[in-house]
């Protein structure tokens, strides 16, 4: 199909079920209704193959859907980047798994979250300690796991989880899909500092996964989890977590909005600060661009670190901006000061990105070894059986 077909394609669908002035489906027609017609007409994952909702197109094709959405604000497109659900599951999940969750993980209608750090390994992944033991016809988990976002509603959780203890401590892990709504899961919502509850801990004391839920191979898992970091790095490297819940501001423009409304757009020191800003968000934009290009389906791409490393400098600096625009101002908070609430909001929230999806010390480690090729960090445990380690022995 020529280029400027299928952009004449996608645009006449956008006219006949989207509303670009109200930003919404067309009367008759909700926010479901509509995702199902995404993915019917193959748009929610064009790269992918027919057989799994998509169209087989090339990657720049593929992108060109995805950016006529973007000019209308409509959603639902581009989702072969963007669901690291979805695109785990393509990737490393049965048939039998494909055909009962990605439908309604593409629109929607099943919530997932993380399992994957916990009070002993939360950099170190690789050390987990929640363990799956085999059964007859599946496993059976037991552990603990913690900064778990949307686990109150999750159906279901990606689950990094040790089945084999005799092995280095990479090589006997597995990664599943597990149903959340079971006996044997207990999830307790964690009170953050911006006043926020996004996070959990998850306590797993007998909860049930099936067979056909395993991702990749027994003792594979640490291989299909760089394929859910990678897309999960991509996610928060586009700014996702930097905005309050239901907020729609746009943070590139807020920073030019305030040194306005505050008077001092004039002022050469700090229009240089926000240039500097909106410098940074450019270049991650390009960064990511690329970065997508580069990356097959079911791949992992370091240069995804990249990409979060620098989202966690740009909110952290943007408030540093923002704090400079208000001055003295910037110490008050509540309701009856929204600027200076929201700033401080922000930074507080910034933390989130330099933690979540792997620390920035973490990502400066991708970076260095798999982009820089410089010489790895030694790992005094690394190839020892994993109930010899210092993470089981202390």
């Amino acid at each position: 199909m020529r280029d400027e077909d299928l952009i004449a394609e996608v645009r006449a669908f956008l006219n006949t079920h989207w509303d670009a002035k109200k930003k919404r489906p067309k009367a008759g027609g909700g926010a479901k209704e509509f995702r199902h017609r995404v993915l019917e007409a193959g748009f929610a994952v064009p790269s992918w193959t027919a057989e799994w909702f998509g169209r087989n197109l090339a990657a720049d094709q593929a992108r060109l859907i995805e950016r006529e959405f973007a000019a209308v604000a409509a959603y639902g497109a581009g989702q072969d980047k963007t669901n690291l659900f979805a695109n785990t599951i393509l990737a490393a999940g049965t048939d039998a798994l494909k055909r009962e969750v990605l439908q309604g993980l593409l629109t929607s209608e099943i919530d997932s979250c993380l399992l994957y750090s916990e009070p002993g390994a939360g950099s170190d992944l690789a050390a987990v300690r929640t363990r799956a033991d085999r059964t007859a016809d599946g496993w059976v988990v037991q552990g603990q796991k913690v900064w778990t976002s949307g686990a109150r509603t999750a159906q279901y959780a990606l689950l990094l989880a040790r089945t084999d203890w005799d092995v280095p401590k990479h090589q006997g892990l597995s990664f599943f899909y597990m149903p959340m709504k079971q006996p044997g899961v207990d999830v307790r919502p964690l009170h953050q500092i911006t006043g926020d509850s996004h996070f959990n801990e998850v306590f797993l004391d007998g909860a049930v996964v099936p067979e056909a839920n395993l991702l990749g191979n027994e003792n594979g898992g640490w291989k299909v989890l760089q394929t859910a970091l990678a897309y999960e790095r991509l996610v928060m490297g586009e700014g996702a977590g930097e905005r309050r819940q239901g907020s729609g501001k746009d943070n590139r423009k807020s920073l030019i909005q305030m040194a306005r409304s505050a008077g001092r757009l004039g002022d050469p020191v700090l229009r240089q600060k926000i240039a500097q800003a909106l410098a940074y968000r450019q270049l991650n934009d390009l960064n990511l661009a690329r970065a997508k290009a580069e990356m097959a389906q079911g791949t992992a791409s370091p240069i995804m670190s990249l990409g979060k490393l620098a989202m966690s400098r740009i909110l952290h600096g943007d408030a540093a901006v923002m704090a400079d625009i208000l001055g003295a101002a910037s110490l008050l908070d509540g309701e009856e000061n929204p600027e200076s609430a929201d700033m401080n909001y922000r930074a507080l929230n910034a933390y989130m990105t330099s933690i979540g999806g792997g620390t920035d010390q973490i990502q400066r480690n991708i970076i260095a070894e798999r982009v820089l090729g410089l010489p790895r960090e030694i790992e005094v445990d690394r190839d020892l059986p994993f109930r010899d380690s210092r993470a089981v022995k202390g």
